[in-house]
């Protein structure tokens, strides 16, 4: 098995990549794999999809085999998930992003040592239950989020009088608000109590501001009450990568600068849990549509993730529709890229920030077209290939709706 993101070293003390030579000698990677010609399998797609338990290198989650130039399948493909990554995948609608990131998470579920958190905006994941995960109702607590976050997160003007007075009563709960020194709030791993929306409004009454001031503060953290995300008692976020199986955050339906508050939250959560080493595994944080969370609150914890998750033992794999929304960083930083195919100029141009000078080709000119198939750049090996996704082993709910399905399912 060709493994991704495993360079020399790594295969030659697993002895779990005897195929690397084969499949990299041809072109240096540049072109389309030809060694998948010389090793195609003689199982069919549902049978690749099946096979857990097969041959492969440990620690090593398959997600599918190269694609030889006859369409076939070839030697099977997989990323590694002993050491943590960065990652994105990339993918106009409808090709297969949010399908692959679901493969992902089937095999890290599957994996000793590790455990994949999904943040689901668009309630696509559920299926993973299937695979002993849960589906978890996004709560975290309002110590998460830093003071100085929070006149943003409401929509104030931190130097106007009702975001100034959110910020002041907000840092006098949490005791200062610790920020480290990027400015991103360090989240509470010491079992401190956090303070409810209530008590800060309480807070807010009581303060010693204009009326005007204290009504306006007030009426945004009843707005914030509204999301239905913050809990003063909720689970510290580091019970999510406890037991290792997989943990979908279902934001579907929450409004878009909640659902990032959870997303901050949690990846910031995760990063200081391992810090502490109050995580028993290394925790991947899989964020579909990654573009949401990168405009917003959350962009300072997952920078974070991929800047420094990476010596903490955190990884991060961002997917998203729209390559050309995410911050040059999300290309640069991250390891392993996966596209599948992508049309508009903008998301070419920024796939083609990820060229590097041991890449013969454009990239973009080498992108497949076939739903399923997707071009990954091994920034360990220095390669890209072609690869074909192999099938889920749990229900997919990301398909679009058909009317010719429903008008076949009425009674005539």
């Amino acid at each position: 098995m060709y493994v991704l993101g495993r360079d020399e070293t790594d295969a030659d003390r697993d002895g779990g990549n005897a195929d690397r030579d084969d499949e990299t000698a041809h072109a240096g990677g540049a072109k389309r794999s030809e060694g998948a010609d010389r090793h195609v399998e003689e199982t069919d797609r549902h049978d690749e999809g099946s096979d857990r338990h097969g041959d492969r290198p440990p620690h090593t989650a398959r997600i599918g085999s190269f694609l030889a130039r006859d369409g076939s399948a070839g030697a099977p493909v997989g990323i590694d998930i002993d050491r943590p990554h960065a990652g994105v995948i990339f993918g106009k609608r409808g090709t297969g992003k949010s399908y692959t990131l679901g493969v992902l998470a089937e095999e890290l579920a599957d994996a000793d040592g590790v455990v994949p958190i999904v943040a689901d905006p668009m309630g696509v994941f559920g299926g993973l239950d299937a695979a002993g995960g849960r589906v978890v109702d996004p709560a975290v607590r309002p110590a998460s989020i830093p003071p100085s976050t929070w006149p943003d997160l409401l929509g104030l003007d931190p130097e106007s009088g009702p975001g100034s007075l959110v910020w002041r009563v907000v840092a006098d709960a949490v005791d200062g608000g610790e920020e480290d020194a990027a400015g991103v709030g360090v989240s509470q791993t010491d079992g401190r109590p956090s303070p409810s929306l209530a008590a800060l409004r309480e807070a807010v009454d009581a303060a010693d501001a204009p009326a005007e001031t204290r009504r306006a503060a007030a009426n945004h953290l009843r707005l914030a009450a509204s999301w239905g995300v913050f809990d003063a008692d909720a689970p510290p976020v580091a019970s999510l990568a406890v037991d290792g199986d997989p943990a979908v955050l279902d934001l579907a339906g929450v409004p878009d600068v909640a659902a990032a508050a959870v997303v901050r939250a949690v990846a910031r959560g995760l990063y200081d849990a391992r810090v502490a080493d109050d995580s028993p595994r290394l925790p991947w944080l899989l964020v579909d549509e990654a573009h949401a969370f990168f405009d917003g609150i959350a962009e300072p914890a997952l920078r974070t993730l991929l800047t420094r998750g990476r010596a903490p033992g955190v990884s991060l794999v961002c997917a998203t529709q729209r390559p050309a929304a995410l911050p040059s960083v999300a290309v640069s930083q991250s390891d392993l890229l996966v596209s599948h195919r992508l049309t508009a100029a903008r998301d070419v141009d920024r796939l083609a920030e990820a060229e590097a000078t041991y890449l013969a080709d454009d990239l973009a000119a080498r992108l497949p077209e076939g739903v399923g198939e997707a071009l990954v750049v091994d920034d360990a090996t220095e390669t890209a290939h072609t690869v074909r996704v192999r099938e889920r082993r749990t229900p997919h709910e990301g398909e679009s709706p058909r009317a010719s399905r429903l008008s076949n399912a009425e009674p005539r």
